[in-house]
């Protein structure tokens, strides 16, 4: 893709600059720049888009820095590493961004982690999936927030088996998230005593016909139907599998899923599919806490990616006041290492870490949609199957291919 200067700005442009609410107006204080992109207009919007913003510039209010002031920028990255790094460097060489957060498609994302260490600055992928990005793609300039491919993998992929579903049809977009999501959850399959058997690409994000995709599924007299994509992948394919029939003789596993995606498919289609995330609104008293404060802002009710925003928010800006603003913006890595160092804490997830290899742990959570008749609300979604530990539910720190790690 040929980059113009008018594409650039126009992409930036989706989202303006935004000051929240809480700010200082002393002109000699510092100023931190968080700068969120994501997916505006794509098909990840509903998961990550505006919502991730609105969830960023609520940590802001809620830290209420006093200190220093803050400022949060928007962009639509269009899913495309090159436009993505074509806005970064605007943001961090022209108007002094010191973390970028959200990233969206993998490949964005990577393409973001390399520059932000390249440039010392903070990245925190929140609705990033990739498992690399804390393995052989990993920096000491980087933290992956609330979930992974390997996460998704082992909290649906082998509680699944375990529950008698020991063969699998997969389908997956054709590019880096897709692949590792693939990859991740056939390895759990097998461990656990399974077998995939067939594996189907499809053209991301080309595609929005899944027939033929299906129709092999279908075919395969697999058990269980895995799709690994996203987004509005998501509720095209669960709808067409309605339609062919294939929730009555397959069970469903979405291995990347959000309340987004169930809440537009619908009850009616979406009912008994399993999925995992490591934040749900109705969880506890924490979570139910944080989605009041935030549901009137928002068109649709945050989930983990949006969440994760939040709460990464929170915990950057503790780690600013810790360090004192003017020294954070020196040194992204310093800035990361001291993250590192102090343990997190927020109401969409709870207490968690972050280790050595740049990964944000916390519990993971298997969840079941709900029957139309079983739900109370809109967004009264889910019925609760299971929880994998903060410490089991990531891949091992013995498992490493981070450089960060040494052996």
């Amino acid at each position: 893709m040929k980059l113009t200067r008018r594409s650039i700005l126009s992409a930036a442009a989706a989202s303006p600059l935004i000051l929240p609410g809480v700010r200082a107006r002393a002109q000699d204080k510092p100023t931190i720049r968080i700068g969120v992109m994501n997916d505006q207009s794509g098909p990840y919007r509903d998961v990550n888009g505006p919502t991730s913003v609105i969830c960023t510039k609520q940590g802001v209010l809620e830290f209420n820095a006093g200190s220093f002031n803050v400022e949060v920028l928007s962009a639509d990255n269009q899913n495309k590493p090159d436009v993505a790094v074509a806005i970064a460097r605007q943001w961090i060489d022209q108007q002094g961004v010191d973390v970028i957060m959200d990233c969206a498609a993998t490949s964005a994302a990577l393409a973001l982690s390399s520059l932000c260490r390249e440039k010392d600055k903070v990245c925190i992928p929140s609705s990033t999936a990739s498992s690399d990005l804390t393995g052989k793609a990993c920096t000491p300039n980087t933290i992956h927030w609330t979930f992974d491919t390997y996460m998704e993998a082992k909290s649906t992929g082998g509680a699944m088996v375990k529950a008698g579903g020991d063969s699998w049809f997969m389908i997956h977009p054709n590019y880096a998230f897709g692949e590792a999501l693939q990859r991740d959850t056939a390895g759990f399959v097998v461990a656990a005593g399974g077998k995939v058997l067939g594996v189907e690409p499809y053209p991301f994000p080309e595609t929005t016909d899944f027939s033929a995709q299906l129709i092999k599924a279908k075919a395969s007299g697999a058990k269980v139907l895995g799709f690994c994509g996203a987004g509005n992948d998501v509720v095209n394919i669960i709808k067409q599998a309605a339609e062919f029939g294939i929730s009555q003789t397959m069970n469903i596993a979405v291995m990347v899923g959000y309340t987004q995606d169930v809440h537009s498919i619908g009850l009616a289609s979406a009912a008994g599919m399993r999925l995992s995330e490591t934040y749900y609104w109705d969880l506890n008293d924490r979570t139910r806490a944080f989605n009041n404060r935030v549901k009137d802002k928002v068109q649709l009710w945050p989930s983990m990616a949006q969440a994760g925003n939040y709460s990464a928010t929170m915990h950057y800006l503790k780690i600013v006041q810790a360090m004192g603003a003017a020294e954070a913006k020196k040194s992204g890595a310093a800035t990361v290492a001291r993250m590192k160092a102090m343990p997190t804490d927020d109401d969409c997830f709870g207490p968690g870490r972050i280790r050595e290899d740049g990964r944000k742990i916390h519990p993971a959570y298997l969840f079941e949609v709900k029957k139309a008749s079983e739900s109370k609300g809109p967004w009264d979604l889910y019925k609760l199957l299971g929880t994998t530990p903060a410490e089991e539910a990531f891949r091992p720190l013995s498992d490493h291919a981070c450089p960060l790690i040494k052996a």
